[in-house]
């Protein structure tokens, strides 16, 4: 068991409620595991004995078994704090729900190191999802730069392998709501498709298009490259070359609704990377067309989020409307 980085040694006798199963889950049971999913990152980093041999994460434990684990001593961080005032919409022992402003990255990336959610978050508390020294401490799901709205952030490993299960289930519940330019020729519909990286620009993603050089709709169909995914939506409002959507995600993969949106001839406002400035000459108002030149983010908004507690298990609902200057902007143009 050769491990570089410090480690605390543990020897655990398998109990009664370990009888008979996989190694990994009765690992789980163990209180300094905690995890499945750290348990299997455990036993990936051969750090697991078995009564004294290597073990597949795959056996099955029997009582009196003897567990050895190596656990690498917590990390220093060198995430550094960031000064900034949260919306806190809720807070417990187990997780964080915070409403985004728009124009804040998420976790730090090039051009990003200091000055995101997550250093905010540490700068607020001492107690986040560290995931095995990742740098993306708490981190469930993300909302892009100039998205704003409801983001859950897990303050415990437990916490956090139940939320990334129910995002991954798709048991949560997400509203989101985009001004989109042009006029939506249904009021409600399903966009599906496989998400890629766009084959040309790395920046964006695109749909996966087959041999009619269409999206792929079809789960049957599946390509060998992009994730699956689908898009709800509701047209609330038509007006001036606008159509304010709601959205509503069966998945979540990264760019979807700006893709889905963009790809059915609807870029989000301000959505430059999709092609929202090709299209701002569809908007009837020469005041509007220039409201939308002075946007600093794009227009979509995560408006509502909904899980089950992963202590409790009570099912939380949480709900936040746009930011004031942007509510005033779509009463300008007669959208709410």
């Amino acid at each position: 068991m050769e491990n570089k980085t410090p480690t605390t040694t543990i020897q655990v006798t398998a109990t009664a409620e370990m009888n008979g199963l996989r190694l990994d889950k009765a690992m789980a049971l163990i209180e300094e595991v905690g995890t499945r999913s750290r348990a299997a990152h455990l036993l990936e980093s051969s750090a697991v004995l078995l009564n004294g041999k290597p073990a597949k994460a795959s056996v099955a434990v029997k009582e009196n078994d003897l567990i050895e684990i190596q656990l690498p001593e917590p990390e220093p961080t060198e995430l550094q704090p960031y000064d900034l005032k949260l919306d806190v919409l809720f807070e417990d022992e187990d997780l964080i729900v915070i409403n985004k402003p728009a124009g804040l990255v998420v976790h730090p990336a090039a051009g990003h190191a200091h000055d995101t959610l997550v250093n905010a978050l540490i700068a607020h508390t001492d107690d986040l999802s560290m995931k095995f020294g990742e740098e993306r401490p708490g981190i469930v799901h993300r909302l892009d730069k100039e998205t704003s709205g409801v983001i859950v952030i897990a303050k415990n490993d437990k916490a956090h392998e139940s939320l990334t299960s129910q995002f991954k289930e798709r048991s949560t519940h997400r509203i989101y709501y985009a001004v989109c330019l042009g006029t939506a020729r249904t009021l409600s519909g399903t966009v599906k498709s496989f998400l890629a990286r766009h084959p040309v620009d790395r920046k964006r993603y695109a749909s996966v298009l087959g041999e009619d050089r269409k999206p792929i709709t079809s789960q049957e169909d599946a390509p060998d490259i992009g994730k699956w995914a689908v898009t709800h939506y509701d047209v609330l409002q038509r007006k001036g070359g606008f159509s304010y959507m709601k959205l509503k995600l069966e998945t979540g993969r990264t760019h979807q609704i700006r893709v889905h949106m963009s790809e059915s001839g609807l870029p989000i406002a301000g959505d430059i990377l999709y092609g929202a400035d090709r299209k701002i000459k569809s908007i009837e108002a020469r005041g509007s067309q220039e409201d939308v030149r002075q946007l600093s983010r794009f227009l979509l908004h995560a408006a509502e989020l909904g899980f089950t507690h992963p202590r409790t298990s009570e099912r939380m609902f949480f709900q936040k409307d746009w930011p004031e200057e942007i509510q005033i902007l779509l009463k300008k143009w007669g959208l709410v």
